[in-house]
């Protein structure tokens, strides 16, 4: 058999994690035409259909699924073997809004080491007005951030971020007792719209716990101390979404912005690398 086209394996791995020949393009910076045919001659050298289109969603085939682990085996081994040779050590510093980063914060480590094991990355965890004005400072490379008040920057959005209602498994409202909340206090946009939707439902609430960050919130969610607003990505193991349970009203998405000082193509791919588990 011909050897692969790694360039059309990864246009397959990006088409079957985002469901979207679309989204896979613009990682990619090429078109959705590029990304079909890419895919389609792949299928013909395999014999194999790996993904199921259909008009408003691409999903992977059975024979996709069997195929998807080596698929990411072959990328990974490739990327590995093209930068053994680049053996200067580059920085990326990169800056996430604190509501963002949860759990899969190790996963996504580890895929940015397999794409650039030279690549040294510094990551700076903060709101995002501190990360915006260390971006214009030149002490980041590249923020990802939730949409700033000030919109003369410009910048790319990534993606829209759902925020909803996490407690413990378990836990339940006092009778007759306001909703007991925590969150990242009265500066805090997140905070200001479910406030606001809670007060549009005729819902009582009391701020009982205030703290920085999607991990703190979520401490304070799986002690049992409050409801926690947090992004569903963000929400800790032993949370639950109590939403439905509750009637608790939903929150208005907020838009993750990308912003860059970057101009090599080297860290620019690692950026992109990172930007895919947002997506």
């Amino acid at each position: 058999m011909k050897a692969m086209d790694v360039d059309a394996v990864r246009a397959f791995l990006l088409a079957a994690d985002l469901q979207s020949f679309t989204r896979a393009a613009d990682v990619l910076g090429t078109t959705q035409s590029a990304i079909s045919l890419k895919l389609r001659r792949l299928e013909e050298q395999l014999g194999r259909r790996l993904l199921e289109r259909t008009p408003r969603q691409v999903r992977l085939s059975a024979e996709g699924l069997a195929f998807l682990g080596v698929a990411r085996e072959l990328v990974s081994c490739h990327d590995r073997a093209t930068a053994a040779f680049e053996m200067e050590q580059r920085r990326l510093a990169i800056g996430i809004n604190q509501l963002l980063v949860g759990s899969e914060l190790p996963f996504l480590l580890a895929r940015m080491r397999d794409h650039d094991p030279n690549l040294r990355v510094e990551m700076r965890i903060a709101g995002t007005n501190e990360l915006m004005r260390s971006l214009e400072q030149g002490e980041l490379d590249a923020v990802l951030v939730l949409r700033p008040e000030d919109r003369g920057k410009r910048g790319k959005v990534v993606c829209q971020e759902s925020f909803s209602w996490f407690a413990a498994a378990g836990w339940e409202p006092r009778t007759g007792q306001p909703l007991p909340l925590a969150t990242q206090g009265e500066s805090c946009r997140v905070r200001i719209e479910a406030v606001r939707a809670l007060d549009r439902a005729g819902i009582e609430w009391r701020e009982v716990f205030v703290g920085k960050g999607a991990a703190i919130l979520g401490a304070a969610a799986v002690a049992g101390l409050a409801v926690a607003v947090l992004a569903r990505r963000a929400a800790p193991p032993g949370t639950v979404d109590v939403s439905g349970v509750l009637s608790l009203p939903p929150i208005r998405s907020q838009a993750v912005m990308l912003y860059s000082n970057l101009s090599d193509r080297r860290t620019r791919e690692a950026l992109r690398v990172l930007t895919l588990a947002f997506q």
